[in-house]
C-alpha cells in the first residue's frame, strides 16, 4: 500500500516520537527511531511492510506496541531476545533501540522483508542482531541461541510456538510472550503453558500480553 504525502508523514512521525513519553528515550534513540521509520514509509512500496499509512497508527501500533512488553520485563535478566515472525522488524527493531546492549535475533522469511531489515540494522549501525532466515520448525532444530525471552506479535499461532517447550527442544526452558487481543482465548492445551497474563492500552483499546512458561520442566 503507498504511502502518500512522505515528507508531511515523516514530520507527523518526527512529532509524534519527539512526544513520546518515556523519560528514559535518550534523543540519539529518538533519532534512531526516525530514522528506522523513515526507512518503513520510504520503503515501503518495495518490501511490502505495513498497511498502516497514518503517522499516528504507525506511532501507536508500531513503535508504542513494540515497547510496551518491557513495562512487565527485567532488562537485566535478559540474555537474549528472539522475535519469531519478525516481518518489518516488530517488535525486535524498536526493544533493540531501546535496549542495545541485549543481543537480537529477529526470524524471518520473507526475502523482501529480510533485504529490508538488513537495510535497517546497517543505517542504524545496530549491534548483535542477526537474521535468520529460515522457518520457526527449522530454528528449534538447528540453533542454540541464549535467547531467554522469546516474542510474537501474532506471527504464529501459540499452538505451532509451543513447540519451543518439547522436551527435546533448546529451548524449553525459555520465557515465550503472544502479543494478543483481549479477545484472544487459549486452548486447554496452550492454558496448561500459561504463566500469567497482562492488560494494556493502546489508542484505547485493550490488549494482553500472555507469558508462556514450560509447565513441564524439572524444578
Amino acid at each position: 500500500m503507498e504511502i502518500k504525502n512522505n515528507d508531511k508523514c515523516m514530520n507527523e512521525l518526527a512529532n509524534l516520537i519527539d512526544l513520546f513519553h518515556n523519560p528514559m528515550l535518550t534523543n540519539e534513540q529518538k533519532d534512531l527511531y526516525k530514522k528506522y521509520f523513515h526507512l518503513l514509509v520510504q520503503e515501503n512500496d518495495l518490501y511490502n511492510l505495513t498497511a498502516i499509512t497514518q503517522p499516528e497508527k504507525i506511532a501507536s501500533h508500531h513503535l508504542e506496541d513494540s515497547l510496551a512488553i518491557l513495562s512487565f520485563l527485567d532488562l537485566k535478566t535478559i540474555h537474549g531476545f528472539v522475535d519469531v515472525g519478525s516481518g518489518a522488524g516488530f517488535p525486535g527493531i524498536p526493544i533493540k533501540i531501546y535496549a542495545p546492549d541485549v543481543p537480537m535475533v529477529l526470524i524471518e522469511v520473507s526475502t523482501k522483508k529480510i533485504a529490508f531489515l538488513e537495510k535497517v540494522v546497517y543505517e542504524l549501525n545496530l549491534k548483535n542482531v542477526l537474521i535468520y532466515p529460515h522457518d520457526w520448525r527449522t530454528f528449534l532444530r538447528k540453533t542454540k541461541f541464549d535467547g531467554t525471552v522469546f516474542l510474537s506479535r501474532a506471527s504464529l499461532h501459540p499452538k505451532e510456538l509451543l513447540r519451543m517447550f518439547q522436551p527435546n527442544s533448546f529451548y524449553q526452558n525459555a520465557l515465550l510472550v503472544y502479543y494478543a487481543s483481549d479477545k484472544w482465548r487459549p486452548t486447554k492445551e496452550e492454558e496448561n503453558y500459561i504463566d500469567k497474563r497482562v492488560t494494556y492500552m493502546i489508542e484505547n483499546k485493550i490488549r494482553t500480553f500472555v507469558f508462556f512458561k514450560n509447565s513441564k520442566k524439572e524444578i
